[in-house]
C-alpha cells in the first residue's frame, strides 16, 4: 500500500454555524444536549473525512460537559480540528460557542473530543495519512491526544463472548 502524504491540522479544520430553533428545545426552553451532540458528531465527521479522504465512523465521545445552557434562537458555532492521528483513528477536538442572533458576547457551551475511525466498505478499519504538526501548540495537543488514546485503549472492553448453541 502506498504511503499517504501527511496533511496539516489546518487542512481539515472545520466550522459549522447553526441557528437553534424551537424544535431543538426541551421543556425548559433550552436546547437539548442531544441536538448539540448530533451537530458535534457531524462536524467531527467532516473534519476526519477531510483529513483522511475516506469514509469514517464515530468510535467514541470523551467526557462532554455542558458549561452553560443554550437558549432557543441563539446561534451556535462549532469549531473542530484534529489533535491526534493514529493508524486508523483520528481524535477531533470540538469547541461550541453560543451568542445571541443579533450579536453580543460569545460564550463557550461545550468542549469535546470525538474519536473517528476510517473504514473500508465492509466496516473494517483502514490506515489514514499522518498528521503534519506545524506549530508548538499542535505538537502539545498531539501528545495530549496520544495520552487520551492510550487511556481509551486501557479501558476498552475486550471481545464480547457469545453463547454457542449445543
Amino acid at each position: 500500500m502506498p504511503e499517504l502524504a501527511p496533511r496539516t491540522v489546518e487542512h481539515s479544520r472545520s466550522s459549522v454555524v447553526r441557528l437553534t430553533l424551537p424544535t431543538d428545545a426541551n421543556f425548559m426552553g433550552n436546547v437539548f444536549g442531544g441536538a448539540i451532540l448530533a451537530e458535534i458528531d457531524r462536524v467531527a465527521y467532516i473534519t476526519a473525512t477531510r483529513h483522511s479522504g475516506l469514509n469514517v465512523v464515530t468510535a467514541s465521545f470523551d467526557r462532554v460537559d455542558f458549561e452553560r445552557p443554550v437558549h432557543v434562537g441563539q446561534v451556535l458555532a462549532f469549531d473542530a480540528h484534529l489533535t491526534f492521528v493514529g493508524r486508523s483513528s483520528m481524535e477531533v477536538a470540538i469547541e461550541v460557542h453560543a451568542e445571541a442572533l443579533h450579536g453580543g458576547p460569545k460564550y463557550r457551551v461545550v468542549r469535546a473530543w470525538v474519536t473517528m475511525v476510517a473504514v473500508d466498505p465492509n466496516g473494517g478499519p483502514v490506515p489514514v495519512r499522518p498528521l503534519r504538526l506545524a506549530r508548538k501548540v499542535e505538537r502539545e495537543e498531539f501528545e495530549a491526544g496520544r495520552q487520551r488514546m492510550e487511556e481509551r485503549r486501557r479501558h476498552r472492553p475486550g471481545p464480547v463472548a457469545t453463547a454457542v448453541p449445543n
